[in-house]
């Protein structure tokens, strides 16, 4: 397997376009859940990425770089896709909290893996500025989005949030392809 670094950094653009699109949706999707749970979530967050370093020696290389990269961004699309399918309620708050909780946990893993994969200071600088282009990049779309939404006149957060789904959901498909396109079998 080979990291294909155009499309690697267009990968990391758009996964971080996504992160400054959705980030203030957050708020929104997490009112029915209660505050003790984001001390519970931290808690297993913590434990999840202790557990996960201890496995560094297996998941150094680039096919578990790839299988792993394939898995936190298919509990996104899932995330997405079940809050567009049941809308709003505690599960699905829950849920999505949880999905979340779990991509973080191999965030650790990921950066580490990417300086090792990229390993030149030229490239991982570039991909660095990829990623920050698009999470400003993001949060002026989100912002412009809402902003779109009520002159409108569609001023209810709910429906707001639902909205930017939909264009969340259809990002998360380019962004997968473009996952599939960074790394190439030899």
């Amino acid at each position: 397997m080979k990291l294909h670094l155009r499309d690697y950094i267009w990968y990391k653009f758009l996964n971080s376009l996504f992160f400054g699109v959705s980030v203030g949706s957050i708020f929104v999707l997490y009112t029915p859940l209660e505050p003790s749970i984001y001390s519970l979530g931290g808690i297993v967050l913590a434990l999840g990425m202790l557990f996960i370093s201890k496995w560094y020696d297996c998941l150094m290389n680039l096919k578990a770089f790839f299988y792993v990269t394939v898995f936190v961004e298919a509990v996104v699309l899932l995330f997405v896709c079940s809050f567009l399918f049941f809308g709003y309620s505690y599960m699905i708050a829950i849920s999505i909290y949880i999905g979340y909780q779990v991509t973080f946990m191999f965030g650790n893993y990921l950066v580490r893996m990417e300086t090792i994969a990229l390993k030149k200071t030229a490239i991982l600088s570039f991909t660095d500025v990829a990623k920050q282009k698009g999470y400003l990049f993001g949060m002026v779309i989100s912002y412009g989005f809402y902003k779109l939404l009520e002159c409108l006149h569609v001023t209810n957060k709910n429906i707001q949030v639902y909205d930017l789904h939909v264009g969340l959901f259809l990002l998360q498909i380019v962004i997968i392809y473009f996952v599939f396109k960074a790394f190439k079998k030899l």
